[in-house]
């Protein structure tokens, strides 16, 4: 039985018909994925930080409904109000991680953190997707009228998020915001010694964090050397695939969980690995690769630039972040301190990707006459 019929041309039915609606499943098969894996590994790491055995499972049940929502709400926009709801969150959010230099929470050497009304927000989750939507338009409009500078605008905006970050620090957020944008840049036609000049500061960059940051330095040394004693998440994450072999140890039969301090958040793929297995984890592995396929797939069939660029950028900011996560965890790159999208624990996390995902699904919804457009003049939000 059909939810709503094709001749019912109300708001929800009009949605229901045009949304992707094989992706809106994959999301939800990724949630309840980081659900069960929460309820798994959550309780270890909560009672040895003196708190109730569900404290994190509570906590992350109280975020669901707000991520859903915000996808849901979100994807209803069209492309004038993405672009409104984008600058102004943008705003916002560059203005509390201002707020959190001052009078943020420190947590290992790190200001990422704000608390308010019992609850901790990591606002630079939020500049993420905004970023990545207000550099598309910028862009977008730099291609329609090259006499616009959106480009050199887009460049100084980035230079502003980079250098919050760098201050906070969180490099491993600025590389993948570098990376994105660097991408986007590409898109939107950078001449090939641009990229070549980017391509060189990037370099730099990564030289210059490396010997000025510290926990960038030791997470790089770990990475080389496998016998320093700051790799024991990865050694424990290593032996966490090793017990579950191809059908895992059983739900609530790991152990693992018990040693790792972040079982609950950078490295809860350890705990799927063990107590569900090698199957399991290509399961999950499976859905992200679907939603950014699938995504890139609708995406190309929209002529817009806007659209384009901005759903690319938003679709390689989710892979990449779920890539980073997966092969940290089995030690193919250094530790970056990143959440597996919609698995990990994380209200901020949580809801800033299913903003994302919420603008992806708004801007491929299947809508007549999604052609190319042409500068009109006016430079309109």
């Amino acid at each position: 039985m059909e939810v709503f019929s094709r001749t019912d041309m109300s708001l929800f039915s009009r949605w229901w018909w045009t949304v992707d609606r094989w992706t809106i499943g994959a999301v939800l098969g990724l949630m309840l994925a980081g659900v069960i894996l929460i309820l798994a590994g959550s309780p270890a790491v909560a009672e040895k930080n003196n708190y109730d055995s569900f404290h994190f499972v509570n906590r992350q049940f109280l975020f669901l409904p707000f991520a859903l929502a915000t996808m849901c709400v979100v994807s209803f926009l069209n492309e004038r109000n993405i672009r409104r709801l984008a600058v102004s969150l943008l705003f916002v959010s560059i203005a509390l991680v201002l707020c959190t230099l001052i009078v943020g929470d420190e947590v290992k050497g790190a200001r990422r953190w704000i608390s308010f009304f019992g609850f901790k927000i990591q606002p630079s989750e939020f500049i993420k997707p905004t970023f990545i939507v207000v550099s598309a338009w910028l862009f977008s409009m730099w291609r329609l009228n090259s006499n616009f500078p959106g480009h050199i605008v887009c460049s100084l905006i980035y230079c502003l998020v980079i250098g919050l970050l760098a201050m906070q620090p969180d490099f491993g957020m600025s590389v993948l915001i570098s990376l994105v944008w660097g991408l986007q840049f590409f898109l939107a036609g950078l001449s090939i010694t641009f990229v070549m000049t980017i391509g060189a500061l990037f370099i730099f960059g990564g030289f210059i964090a490396y010997l000025k940051f510290g926990h960038v330095r030791d997470r790089i040394d770990q990475f080389v050397d496998p016998e320093n004693n700051e790799g024991f998440q990865v050694e424990r994450s290593l032996e966490a695939f090793y017990n579950g072999g191809i059908f895992g140890r059983g739900p609530g039969e790991g152990y693992i969980k018990e040693k790792i301090p972040d079982a609950h958040s950078d490295f809860i793929f350890a705990v799927a690995a063990e107590e569900f297995g090698m199957f399991a984890c290509l399961i999950i592995i499976a859905l992200f690769a679907f939603i950014v396929l699938r995504g890139f797939t609708r995406v190309l069939k929209n002529k817009d630039t806007f659209s384009q660029l901005a759903v690319v950028g938003l679709l390689s900011h989710f892979g990449l972040q779920a890539i980073i996560n997966l092969a940290s965890t089995v030690n193919l790159v250094p530790t970056k301190g990143m959440t597996l999208p919609f698995i990990s624990y994380g209200g901020s996390s949580l809801i800033s990707v299913s903003l994302a995902m919420g603008i992806i699904l708004a801007l491929t919804r299947d809508t007549p006459g999604s052609t190319g457009k042409r500068w009109s003049g006016k430079i309109r939000i």
